[in-house]
């Protein structure tokens, strides 16, 4: 069963969302996992592509926008399925896709903004719900 593991951001700035979701990736590419980034949408996945390339000089992630190649660790789309399988599913649109339970962890990343609050708790209670197992983290 996925892990689903809600990381609560201080910040209100949609911004900073997108940037812990690069430290996040980050983190799960130096263990060697696979990684796909979903995104609300177009604009969202681009501003996610650009951000991976630059948000920390030192560090390289590579990464490919909406690739069908399997050699592709991690991947960045937002209207499309996913590889089969893999290990992180980081989730940055407001709808949970049906497909994220092909992945051993789910990271939903969470920002105060007025927008992103409502359909963040409804994710939380989905999941909840159907007895996904659940963890919180807040982030300062």
């Amino acid at each position: 069963m996925t892990q689903v593991d809600f990381y609560i951001l201080q910040s209100a700035q949609p911004q900073d969302a997108l940037l812990y979701g690069c430290r996040l990736a980050e983190k799960a590419h130096k263990r060697g996992m696979s990684i796909y980034l979903h995104c609300a949408d177009e604009a969202q996945g681009l501003a996610l592509d650009e951000l991976l390339w630059s948000f920390s000089p030192p560090s390289f992630v590579p990464h490919a926008l909406k690739s069908a190649n399997t050699n592709d660790t991690i991947v960045i789309a937002w209207d499309q399925e996913p590889p089969p399988a893999g290990d992180l599913f980081i989730n940055f649109a407001p709808q949970i896709p049906d497909f994220f339970s092909r992945f051993a962890r789910l990271g939903e990343i969470v920002c105060q903004a007025p927008d992103w609050l409502p359909p963040s708790r409804e994710r939380y209670r989905f999941y909840k719900d159907r007895g996904y197992p659940l963890n919180t983290h807040k982030i300062a």
